[in-house]
């Protein structure tokens, strides 16, 4: 653990939060990926596009589609605006978290979640020109989507969560 006296008596440890900030945002951003990239190989080498399988019945199936547009169908097709889009936003999300991320685990594990997931997609749109989507609650929810998707949405719902207990003790 690194850690300096500074001019008032305190110990600074900002090396070491930056380093365990890094670590934990970089392991969970590649768990993530490394899930999401399986199940998305798993489904295109067992199912044919457009193909469903119920996993529970009135609930759940594995629906193999190719999702050439954005999120929840917006955006438009162009692989190169919506990777350009998603890098702005993980900027985004980086400058407005990345103070609080030094100070929460849970805000590192949800940078590290939409890190992980957007990389996924735009992975996807790199070696495919879409994104693979498989999961279909379509019982009570009209979109297919994928690990990744729901890896950002649970990241954007922590971050959200850490905003408002981060608000409440303020």
């Amino acid at each position: 653990m690194h850690s300096s006296a500074s001019q008032d008596g305190s110990i600074s440890l900002s090396r070491n939060r930056l380093s365990n900030t890094t670590v934990t945002i970089a392991l969970v951003a590649i768990a993530a990926f490394v899930l999401d990239q399986i199940t998305k190989r798993l489904i295109s080498t067992s199912f044919l596009p457009g193909e469903s399988r119920i996993v529970i019945p009135h609930l759940l199936k594995w629906t193999y589609e190719r999702n050439f547009h954005g999120a929840f169908g917006m955006f438009g097709s162009s692989a190169v605006l919506l990777i350009g889009m998603a890098l702005i936003v993980l900027v985004i999300f980086w400058l407005s978290f990345r103070d609080a991320a030094y100070r929460s685990r849970l805000v590192c594990v949800a940078f590290g979640m939409i890190v992980g997931g957007a990389i996924g997609n735009i992975v996807d749109r790199l070696n495919h020109g879409y994104v693979i989507d498989f999961v279909d609650f379509y019982r009570i929810w009209p979109n297919i989507f994928n690990i990744a998707d729901s890896c950002i949405t649970v990241g954007v719902i922590f971050l959200l969560l850490s905003s408002l207990a981060t608000r409440r003790h303020a």
